[in-house]
């Protein structure tokens, strides 16, 4: 069975460890591109706008629970990493750099632990590094994002009300003064190319039907966490992380950047969940990002 959106065709590859949708897009360095909580091939396709086609060849994935790849392929997060390994066997691809976001990261880094000779470099953005629990949301918020009235309204308000949508996804990704938000928000709003990453990310970032098995399981397993062992990396590693994450506390990645050998750390100073695809200096941090996973750390 194969998919095709704008961005990507994706199709369901039969690895050792059994079923899991991918596509991939680009050509160059190959870089795993490893979705967040909730997410999907989708987001993986959005987070790899950042990464020129001509110099990545970007492999999108969606991770157990969620979409085309059944929890099956992998509930565990060391399945999950062993899963990636396996569709890079599929792929026969002997090397590749990691790319990860937020709920991807423990997959990521497991990967990165416990298949080394797979891996080049690795980039966490914003990436879960230990035990998490999802916060406490209120009715209001529960409603909004978990019913289908609710993810209804959402997709109305992005498509007719973008500037009103985009400020609502910031506030909720980051702790910004009022100040700071109205200013984000009209930077984000201005530039093309952030405005409609926000707008995209919305249907991803809701557990509906295609995506809530793999969202309650990362659930379970993140809270479940004790180490990652992230000490044994060898990969050249960045981590990014904005300041004022609201959604992943920015401990994650500081203490997954001192943990690291030679870890580089990256912040984007007063910047959310979203930082690495919406701060002021996204560009900058984009190409450092570009530079490690098709260098390889060089």
């Amino acid at each position: 069975m194969t998919t095709t959106t704008s961005e990507y065709t994706a199709t369901i590859a039969e690895t050792a460890l059994g079923p899991v949708e991918y596509a991939v897009v680009g050509t160059g360095a190959p870089v795993l591109v490893v979705h967040g909580t909730p997410g999907g091939i989708d987001a993986a396709a959005l987070m790899a706008r950042i990464l020129p086609r001509d110099r990545v060849r970007a492999i999108l994935v969606s991770r157990p629970g969620y979409l085309g790849t059944p929890l099956g392929s992998g509930a565990g997060i060391d399945e999950q990493a062993d899963l990636l390994a396996a569709l890079l066997d599929h792929l026969d691809i002997a090397r590749a750099g990691v790319y990860t976001w937020s709920g991807g990261g423990p997959a990521g880094y497991r990967l990165a632990v416990r298949h080394p000779e797979r891996v080049t470099a690795l980039v966490a953005n914003a990436a879960c590094s230990e035990a998490y629990h999802l916060p406490h949301q209120d009715l209001g918020t529960r409603l909004m994002f978990t019913t289908a009235p609710g993810q209804w309204l959402l997709r109305v308000l992005a498509a007719h009300q973008p500037k009103q949508y985009i400020e609502g996804a910031l506030s909720g990704e980051g702790d910004l003064t009022e100040e700071q938000l109205a200013e984000r928000t009209e930077e984000v709003f201005a530039d093309p190319a952030k405005r409609q990453f926000v707008v995209d990310l919305g249907p991803m970032s809701v557990p509906d039907k295609a995506r809530r098995t793999g969202y309650r399981n990362d659930m379970d397993r993140f809270a479940e966490i004790t180490t990652l062992e992230l000490e044994k990396i060898t990969a050249p590693t960045l981590v990014v992380q904005g300041t004022s994450d609201s959604d992943l506390p920015p401990d994650h990645s500081y203490s997954a950047a001192r943990t690291i050998p030679g870890a580089e750390l990256l912040t984007l100073d007063t910047g959310t969940h979203l930082a690495l695809y919406t701060h002021p200096d996204a560009a900058a941090a984009q190409a450092r990002v570009v530079d490690l996973l098709v260098g390889g750390g060089r």
